[in-house]
Protein backbone atom coordinates (compact mmCIF):
# COMPACT_ATOMS: atom_id res chain seq x y z
CA UNK A 1 0.00 0.00 0.00
CA UNK A 2 1.38 3.38 -1.02
CA UNK A 3 0.98 5.62 2.04
CA UNK A 4 2.62 8.74 0.59
CA UNK A 5 0.60 11.96 0.89
CA UNK A 6 1.51 14.85 -1.39
CA UNK A 7 1.79 17.60 1.21
CA UNK A 8 2.00 18.04 4.97
CA UNK A 9 -1.16 20.12 4.83
CA UNK A 10 -3.07 17.28 3.21
CA UNK A 11 -1.64 14.80 5.73
CA UNK A 12 -3.03 16.71 8.73
CA UNK A 13 -6.21 18.00 7.08
CA UNK A 14 -8.48 15.74 9.14
CA UNK A 15 -6.90 16.48 12.53
CA UNK A 16 -9.80 18.17 14.36
CA UNK A 17 -9.83 20.72 17.14
CA UNK A 18 -9.48 18.95 20.48
CA UNK A 19 -7.59 15.97 19.06
CA UNK A 20 -4.95 14.13 21.07
CA UNK A 21 -1.47 13.91 19.54
CA UNK A 22 1.62 11.87 20.36
CA UNK A 23 4.60 13.82 19.03
CA UNK A 24 8.13 12.49 18.63
CA UNK A 25 11.41 14.20 19.32
CA UNK A 26 13.46 15.46 22.24
CA UNK A 27 14.40 19.12 22.41
CA UNK A 28 15.10 19.96 18.75
CA UNK A 29 16.17 16.45 17.74
CA UNK A 30 13.82 14.37 15.64
CA UNK A 31 10.92 16.83 15.87
CA UNK A 32 8.29 16.73 13.07
CA UNK A 33 8.50 20.47 12.47
CA UNK A 34 6.90 20.44 9.03
CA UNK A 35 3.79 18.61 10.22
CA UNK A 36 3.55 20.85 13.27
CA UNK A 37 3.78 23.94 11.04
CA UNK A 38 1.04 22.52 8.83
CA UNK A 39 -1.22 22.14 11.86
CA UNK A 40 -0.42 25.70 12.86
CA UNK A 41 -1.28 27.04 9.41
CA UNK A 42 -4.52 25.07 9.42
CA UNK A 43 -5.55 26.75 12.68
CA UNK A 44 -6.13 23.55 14.64
CA UNK A 45 -6.50 24.19 18.38
CA UNK A 46 -7.56 22.78 21.73
CA UNK A 47 -5.01 20.00 21.31
CA UNK A 48 -3.98 17.47 23.95
CA UNK A 49 -0.31 16.72 23.31
CA UNK A 50 1.74 13.78 24.57
CA UNK A 51 5.44 14.46 24.08
CA UNK A 52 8.64 14.38 26.07
CA UNK A 53 8.74 18.18 26.00
CA UNK A 54 6.81 21.02 24.39
CA UNK A 55 9.36 22.47 22.02
CA UNK A 56 12.21 24.89 22.49
CA UNK A 57 12.85 28.45 21.36
CA UNK A 58 10.51 29.00 18.39
CA UNK A 59 10.66 25.46 17.11
CA UNK A 60 8.60 22.29 17.36
CA UNK A 61 5.53 22.29 19.58
CA UNK A 62 6.52 25.74 20.85
CA UNK A 63 4.92 27.08 17.65
CA UNK A 64 1.51 25.70 18.65
CA UNK A 65 2.03 26.51 22.32
CA UNK A 66 2.80 30.18 21.70
CA UNK A 67 -0.32 30.46 19.54
CA UNK A 68 -2.52 29.11 22.34
CA UNK A 69 -3.43 25.99 20.37
CA UNK A 70 -2.51 23.46 23.09
CA UNK A 71 -4.90 22.80 25.97
CA UNK A 72 -3.11 19.93 27.71
CA UNK A 73 0.41 18.50 27.78
CA UNK A 74 1.45 15.08 29.01
CA UNK A 75 5.23 15.08 29.21
CA UNK A 76 8.33 14.71 31.33
CA UNK A 77 10.40 17.83 30.70
CA UNK A 78 9.75 21.58 30.66
CA UNK A 79 13.38 22.67 30.35
CA UNK A 80 14.04 26.25 29.33
CA UNK A 81 10.66 26.79 27.68
CA UNK A 82 9.58 29.95 29.50
CA UNK A 83 6.26 30.20 27.66
CA UNK A 84 5.40 26.66 28.74
CA UNK A 85 6.13 27.56 32.37
CA UNK A 86 4.19 30.83 32.10
CA UNK A 87 1.06 29.20 30.70
CA UNK A 88 1.23 26.35 33.21
CA UNK A 89 1.69 28.56 36.29
CA UNK A 90 -0.86 31.03 34.94
CA UNK A 91 -3.59 28.42 34.73
CA UNK A 92 -3.81 28.53 30.94
CA UNK A 93 -2.43 25.05 30.37
CA UNK A 94 -3.10 21.66 31.95
CA UNK A 95 0.09 19.67 32.45
CA UNK A 96 0.60 16.07 33.53
CA UNK A 97 4.26 15.53 34.38
CA UNK A 98 5.46 11.91 34.23
CA UNK A 99 8.83 10.27 34.94
CA UNK A 100 10.57 10.02 31.57
CA UNK A 101 10.95 6.25 31.53
CA UNK A 102 7.34 5.83 32.56
CA UNK A 103 6.21 8.12 29.74
CA UNK A 104 8.21 6.10 27.23
CA UNK A 105 6.72 2.83 28.46
CA UNK A 106 3.18 4.22 28.58
CA UNK A 107 3.47 5.12 24.89
CA UNK A 108 5.00 1.77 23.99
CA UNK A 109 2.44 -0.14 26.02
CA UNK A 110 -0.45 1.70 24.41
CA UNK A 111 0.90 0.91 20.97
CA UNK A 112 1.40 -2.74 21.89
CA UNK A 113 -2.16 -3.11 23.13
CA UNK A 114 -1.19 -3.28 26.82
CA UNK A 115 -3.75 -1.30 28.85
CA UNK A 116 -1.63 -0.85 31.99
CA UNK A 117 1.53 -2.00 33.76
CA UNK A 118 3.25 -1.77 37.13
CA UNK A 119 6.49 0.14 37.70
CA UNK A 120 8.47 1.10 40.82
CA UNK A 121 9.11 4.60 39.45
CA UNK A 122 7.19 7.15 41.52
CA UNK A 123 6.26 4.95 44.46
CA UNK A 124 6.24 6.99 47.67
CA UNK A 125 5.86 10.29 45.80
CA UNK A 126 2.98 12.36 44.48
CA UNK A 127 3.27 10.42 41.22
CA UNK A 128 1.63 7.52 43.04
CA UNK A 129 -0.05 9.28 45.98
CA UNK A 130 -1.67 12.02 43.92
CA UNK A 131 -1.62 15.75 44.45
CA UNK A 132 0.62 16.84 41.56
CA UNK A 133 -0.71 20.14 40.17
CA UNK A 134 -2.25 19.49 36.78
CA UNK A 135 -3.72 22.97 36.51
CA UNK A 136 -3.18 26.14 38.53
CA UNK A 137 -5.87 28.73 39.12
CA UNK A 138 -3.72 31.68 38.03
CA UNK A 139 -3.36 32.96 41.59
CA UNK A 140 -0.90 30.41 42.91
CA UNK A 141 -3.50 27.87 43.97
CA UNK A 142 -4.08 24.43 42.50
CA UNK A 143 -7.30 24.13 40.50
CA UNK A 144 -6.84 20.47 39.50
CA UNK A 145 -4.51 17.87 41.02
CA UNK A 146 -3.57 14.37 39.95
CA UNK A 147 -5.55 11.52 41.52
CA UNK A 148 -3.91 8.72 43.53
CA UNK A 149 -2.92 5.58 41.63
CA UNK A 150 -3.13 1.94 42.59
CA UNK A 151 -0.01 0.64 44.37
CA UNK A 152 0.61 -3.09 44.74
CA UNK A 153 3.35 -5.22 46.21
CA UNK A 154 5.18 -7.86 44.19
CA UNK A 155 7.87 -9.95 45.87
CA UNK A 156 8.30 -7.43 48.65
CA UNK A 157 8.55 -4.37 46.38
CA UNK A 158 5.90 -1.69 45.87
CA UNK A 159 4.82 -0.84 42.32
CA UNK A 160 2.45 1.79 40.95
CA UNK A 161 -0.07 1.08 38.20
CA UNK A 162 0.38 3.21 35.08
CA UNK A 163 -1.99 3.31 32.10
CA UNK A 164 -0.88 2.80 28.51
CA UNK A 165 -1.34 5.84 26.25
CA UNK A 166 -3.26 5.90 22.97
CA UNK A 167 -3.82 9.08 20.99
CA UNK A 168 -5.97 10.04 18.03
CA UNK A 169 -2.95 10.94 15.90
CA UNK A 170 0.85 10.75 16.08
CA UNK A 171 3.37 13.02 14.35
CA UNK A 172 6.92 11.75 13.89
CA UNK A 173 10.05 12.47 11.89
CA UNK A 174 12.34 9.87 10.31
CA UNK A 175 15.60 10.04 8.41
CA UNK A 176 14.39 7.53 5.83
CA UNK A 177 11.09 5.92 4.95
CA UNK A 178 9.55 3.93 2.15
CA UNK A 179 6.12 4.10 0.57
CA UNK A 180 4.87 1.33 2.86
CA UNK A 181 5.68 3.38 5.96
CA UNK A 182 8.75 1.48 7.15
CA UNK A 183 10.96 3.99 8.96
CA UNK A 184 14.60 4.49 9.96
CA UNK A 185 15.58 7.10 12.55
CA UNK A 186 18.97 8.80 12.79
CA UNK A 187 20.92 8.67 16.04
CA UNK A 188 19.20 10.52 18.92
CA UNK A 189 16.04 11.08 16.90
CA UNK A 190 15.40 7.42 17.64
CA UNK A 191 14.24 8.40 21.10
CA UNK A 192 10.51 9.07 21.43
CA UNK A 193 9.68 8.85 17.72
CA UNK A 194 9.09 5.07 17.49
CA UNK A 195 7.11 5.12 20.74
CA UNK A 196 4.95 8.06 19.68
CA UNK A 197 4.31 6.37 16.34
CA UNK A 198 3.15 3.20 18.07
CA UNK A 199 0.73 5.11 20.30
CA UNK A 200 -1.13 6.94 17.53
CA UNK A 201 -4.26 5.48 15.98
CA UNK A 202 -3.34 7.42 12.84
CA UNK A 203 0.40 8.00 12.55
CA UNK A 204 1.83 10.55 10.13
CA UNK A 205 5.56 10.48 9.40
CA UNK A 206 7.61 13.17 7.69
CA UNK A 207 10.71 11.61 6.15
CA UNK A 208 13.92 13.28 5.05
CA UNK A 209 14.52 10.66 2.37
CA UNK A 210 11.78 8.70 0.63
CA UNK A 211 12.77 5.40 -0.99
CA UNK A 212 10.89 2.75 -2.88
CA UNK A 213 9.77 -0.47 -1.17
CA UNK A 214 12.82 -2.68 -0.82
CA UNK A 215 15.10 0.33 -0.54
CA UNK A 216 15.54 -0.28 3.19
CA UNK A 217 17.25 -3.44 4.40
CA UNK A 218 14.61 -5.26 6.49
CA UNK A 219 17.18 -5.65 9.27
CA UNK A 220 17.66 -1.86 9.32
CA UNK A 221 13.99 -0.98 9.86
CA UNK A 222 13.46 0.72 13.23
CA UNK A 223 9.68 0.94 12.97
CA UNK A 224 7.60 -1.29 10.69
CA UNK A 225 5.02 0.26 8.42
CA UNK A 226 2.13 -1.42 10.27
CA UNK A 227 2.33 1.49 12.72
CA UNK A 228 2.32 4.22 10.03
CA UNK A 229 -0.69 5.34 8.01
CA UNK A 230 0.69 8.39 6.12
CA UNK A 231 4.11 9.42 4.84
CA UNK A 232 5.16 12.92 3.76
CA UNK A 233 8.41 13.33 1.82
CA UNK A 234 10.31 16.46 2.82
CA UNK A 235 12.04 18.70 0.32
CA UNK A 236 15.85 18.90 0.57
CA UNK A 237 15.48 22.34 2.15
CA UNK A 238 13.01 21.07 4.76
CA UNK A 239 15.19 18.06 5.52
CA UNK A 240 18.26 20.25 6.03
CA UNK A 241 16.50 22.80 8.26
CA UNK A 242 17.73 21.62 11.66
CA UNK A 243 18.21 24.12 14.45
CA UNK A 244 20.76 23.81 17.23
CA UNK A 245 19.42 24.39 20.74
CA UNK A 246 22.76 24.85 22.51
CA UNK A 247 25.80 25.38 20.31
CA UNK A 248 29.09 24.24 21.83
CA UNK A 249 32.55 24.61 20.34
CA UNK A 250 36.05 23.44 21.23
CA UNK A 251 39.15 25.55 21.01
Amino acid sequence: MDKVVATAGAAVADVPDGASLAVGGFGLSGVPNVLIQALYERGTGGLSVVSNNCGAMDSGLAVLLAAGRIARVTGSYIGANKEFARQYLGGELEVEMIPQGTLAERLRAGGAGIPAFYTPAGVGTQVADGGLPWRYDGSGGVALASPPKEVREFDGTQYVLERGIRTDFALVRAAKGDRHGNLVFAKSSRNFNPLAAMAGRVTIAEVEELVEPGGIDPDAVHLPGIFVQRVVALTPEQAADKKIEKRTVTS
